[in-house]
C-alpha cells in the first residue's frame, strides 16, 4: 500500500469536521480569540470541566468566518469545475458566504476583497493589489484545496488554485502564500509525509512554483515580487529555530514551553505582535502544534487553539491536518456531535474524497 492510499474517506471526513471543531473551540463566540492570554484560557477551560466536557454547539460555540469561507472553498471544489470556471465558482461562493457573517468576525481584507469580486464577469475573480492584505484570511479557508489535489504530481495545480483563490482577498504574498501553506500541509497529511519535512517542502517545493505562477499570470507582478521575501524569510527563521531546515529533525524545543511560553513564542513568529493573525504565522503555529502534540487531541488544542492570538485560525488549520493523520481517535463525541454545519462539512468531505480518488 502506498502512502497516498492510506487516507480513507473517514480521514477526509475527520479533517473537515475537526477543522470546524477547532474553529469553534478557538473562537468561543468571540470570547477567546485575541481576548485572553493562553494561561487565562487554560484556567477557564478547567473551570468548564476540561475539553472532554465541552459540548461544541450553538448558541455558545458557533463556527467563525473561518469555517463559513472554508466551506465556500470546499463546496466550490466539490463541483468538479476547473480553471477559470472554478475560480468564478469560488468567488461566487465567497460573496454568498459573506451573507452568513453575523457574529462571526470576518477580517478587514476578507470583507474588502469579497466586496470587490464580480463573479461570472471577465476577470471578476481578481481584485486590486492591497499592500495591507497580509492577514490569515486566505490560509484559514484553503485546507480543502489539499483534499481536492492530494497527489504529489498535482502540486502545480494545488499551488495555482491556492494562489488564485487566496488572491481574491489577500493579493499580498504574505497573505496568499498562507493559502498555499494550508493547502500544502493538508496534502502532506493525506500523503503521510513526516511532519518534520512540511516546512522545508513549503519553501523548496511550493514557493518556487507559486513565484513562477505569479510571473506567468501577469497580475501585480512587480508589487508581489517586491513584497515576497518576508514570508519566505520568516519561514526560514522558524525552521532554523526548530532545527528543521533540512526537514529531518529532531525538533529543537525550548526547555519550558507551556501556555505562557507559547504565547511569547507565537508573538515572535508574528508580523506585528498578533500571533496567528498573518498568512505566514497561522500555518506556522498550526505546524508547531502538530509537531508538539503528536496524536494527543487535547494537547493539539492546547497548543493550536488555546493561546492569546488568532486562536480559531491556527486551530482550523491544525485540526484539519490532525484529523487527516489520526481520524477521530481520542476526540470526545461532545466536541463534534452537535457542531454547527456538521452535515455540510461531512458531505463535502465525502465529495472531495470521491473526486480526488
Amino acid at each position: 500500500m502506498n502512502a497516498f492510499s492510506c487516507s480513507t474517506v473517514d480521514h477526509y471526513t475527520a479533517g473537515m469536521l475537526l477543522s470546524g471543531v477547532g474553529d469553534a473551540l478557538g473562537y468561543r463566540n468571540q470570547l477567546w480569540e485575541y481576548n485572553q492570554s493562553g494561561p487565562a484560557i487554560h484556567q477557564e477551560l478547567q473551570e468548564l470541566g476540561g475539553l472532554k466536557n465541552i459540548s461544541v454547539e450553538l448558541p455558545d460555540w458557533p463556527v467563525s468566518d473561518d469555517t463559513v469561507l472554508h466551506l465556500a472553498t470546499a463546496e466550490a471544489l466539490a463541483t468538479g469545475k476547473a480553471g477559470e470556471e472554478l475560480l468564478h465558482e469560488v468567488a461566487f461562493r465567497y460573496v454568498e458566504g459573506m451573507k452568513d457573517m453575523e457574529g462571526r468576525k470576518p477580517g478587514p481584507s476578507s470583507i474588502l476583497g469579497i466586496a470587490q469580486l464580480h463573479p461570472r464577469t471577465e476577470g471578476g475573480y481578481r481584485v486590486p493589489y492591497n499592500p495591507e492584505a497580509t492577514g490569515c484570511g486566505a490560509a484559514m479557508r484553503s485546507m480543502c484545496i489539499g483534499l481536492r489535489y492530494p497527489r504529489p504530481d498535482q502540486l502545480s495545480l494545488l499551488v495555482e488554485v491556492a494562489v488564485e483563490t487566496g488572491r481574491m482577498t489577500h493579493p499580498h504574498p504574505t497573505g496568499f502564500l498562507g493559502a498555499v501553506s494550508a493547502a500544502l500541509f493538508t496534502t502532506y497529511a493525506v500523503q503521510r509525509r513526516p511532519i518534520t519535512t512540511w516546512g522545508a517542502g513549503l519553501l523548496e517545493e511550493a514557493c518556487p512554483v507559486a513565484k513562477t505562477l505569479v510571473k506567468s499570470a501577469g497580475y501585480a507582478v512587480t508589487e508581489t515580487e517586491r513584497d515576497w521575501d518576508y514570508f519566505t524569510g520568516k519561514w526560514k527563521w522558524y525552521l532554523d529555530l526548530r532545527g528543521l531546515s533540512l526537514g529531518t529533525g529532531p525538533v529543537t524545543w525550548p526547555d519550558m514551553y507551556g501556555p505562557a511560553e507559547r504565547d511569547e513564542a507565537y508573538k515572535s513568529f508574528s508580523l506585528s505582535g498578533w500571533a496567528g493573525r498573518s498568512g505566514h504565522d497561522a500555518p506556522m503555529i498550526a505546524l508547531d502544534a502538530l509537531l508538539g502534540a503528536g496524536s494527543d487531541w487535547e494537547e493539539l488544542m492546547s497548543r493550536a487553539g488555546f493561546h492569546g492570538g488568532d486562536s480559531d485560525s491556527t486551530a482550523v488549520i491544525a485540526c484539519c491536518c490532525w484529523g487527516l493523520l489520526y481520524g477521530m481517535d481520542g476526540v470526545p463525541q461532545c466536541n463534534y456531535k452537535n457542531l454547527e454545519y456538521k452535515s455540510r462539512l461531512e458531505s463535502v468531505a465525502q465529495k472531495l474524497y470521491a473526486l480526488s480518488h
